[in-house]
């Protein structure tokens, strides 16, 4: 018997190369690869249609994100509020299909009184108010950090929407833990982020240059890019590489005066994994302690010796994969000891026992489908 089903994503999931789509992009392939038939909605406002979606989906509706003063000017969260159009309702109404919303950003229809028979599922990326007050902590701009923190006082508002959904399927098991306490009466598993590594590829080997990779627009990884320049990478002597999405000038001024940081902006996928398998250490911090960090998962997958904060490995029970260090000092000697320290089959078979199958997105698709 065939399955069909409903995928509202907040964005254009393709290319896959910031960490929200490619959650969203790899759900689309292994559910695929199960056979489900998927009928996608997208919201466009800085991405193309992409072809590329139609060899995993039944059905790739795109609909024009809502932007501007006018769609501020409500109790409504911006990023819900921005995502809403009529024509995604009629369509859901022309099935009784199962509905998967993308984050707490897709979910303007969650609670409309029509999908009150539904069978609906939220997939949960992060505790949005949370992460929004956090990032209005990082932002440098007074009035964006004005905007985040209206936005986080309306998500926290908005979050009790979540209870319309029949199944929550939280990023990390401490969200997971969270989100049963605050929804007793909703089923929610823990689903890690979905990733492009189906088995552990990590090259056996030693290189010499460290790598922090991520959306580098982003205040929280620009804040944490900042960090590892001033107080890490300069007080290194070997090459460091920056790696990412839209990196600002103040990244760039940070990157300027010293030789061996290197900022590689916009990598294309080849060039990205490349990064990522070659890197001998991968060296990943965060200042905020939300949902489960992908880069963190790709790392896993495909790189070397990994350093991480206690922050980034938050609810991810996979502290024993890493090297933990929190302090720039701390870094700085797990970082020097690394480079000179071969990384081998040992380490390759104990991330195998620790990450296969929990961790891989096959599995992760079929506790969905059982949800379904």
């Amino acid at each position: 018997m065939e399955k069909h089903l409903h995928i509202i994503a907040l964005n254009i999931p393709y290319p896959p190369n910031y960490g929200g789509v490619i959650d969203i992009y790899y759900k689309l392939v292994a559910l695929h690869q199960l056979g489900v038939k998927i009928l996608l909605h997208c919201f466009a406002y800085d991405r193309p249609p992409a072809v590329e979606l139609e060899a995993l989906c039944a059905k790739v509706y795109y609909y024009r994100r809502r932007r501007g003063l006018a769609t501020n000017l409500t109790l409504l969260p911006y990023n819900v509020y921005s995502r809403k159009d009529p024509r995604l309702m009629e369509r859901l109404l022309q099935d009784d299909y199962p509905i998967l919303f993308e984050g707490l950003h897709s979910c303007y229809y969650l609670r409309d009184p029509r999908l009150a028979n539904r069978l609906k599922l939220y997939r949960e990326a992060n505790i949005e108010h949370r992460y929004y007050r956090l990032l209005a902590d990082a932002c440098p701009w007074p009035l964006t950090r004005l905007f985040l923190r209206v936005e986080a006082w309306r998500f926290q508002r908005y979050e009790p929407a979540i209870a319309a959904a029949n199944g929550i399927l939280a990023i990390s098991q401490a969200d997971a833990e969270e989100l049963r306490e605050r929804f007793p009466g909703r089923r929610v598993e823990f689903v890690p982020a979905f990733h492009g590594g189906g088995e552990v590829t990590s090259g056996v080997g030693r290189s010499d240059f460290i790598l922090y990779h991520g959306k580098l627009s982003v205040y929280e990884n620009e804040h944490a890019a900042l960090f590892l320049i001033r107080h890490v990478f300069a007080h290194l002597d070997c090459p460091c590489v920056i790696a990412g999405m839209n990196p600002s000038g103040r990244i760039r001024a940070a990157a300027a005066p010293y030789p061996h940081i290197r900022i590689e902006a916009n990598p294309d996928e080849e060039r990205m994994s490349y990064l990522r398998c070659q890197a001998q250490v991968h060296l990943l911090i965060t200042f905020q302690d939300t949902g489960l960090k992908l880069k963190l998962m790709d790392s896993l997958f495909a790189g070397r010796h990994i350093v991480a904060n206690r922050l980034m490995l938050s609810g991810s029970g996979l502290g024993r994969l890493c090297h933990v260090a929190d302090t720039a000092k701390e870094m700085i000697a797990a970082c020097r000891e690394l480079l000179r320290e071969p990384f081998g089959a040992e380490e390759i078979a104990r991330r195998r026992s620790m990450l296969l199958p929990t961790y891989s997105p096959g599995c992760q698709a079929e506790r969905i489908l059982r949800m379904l």
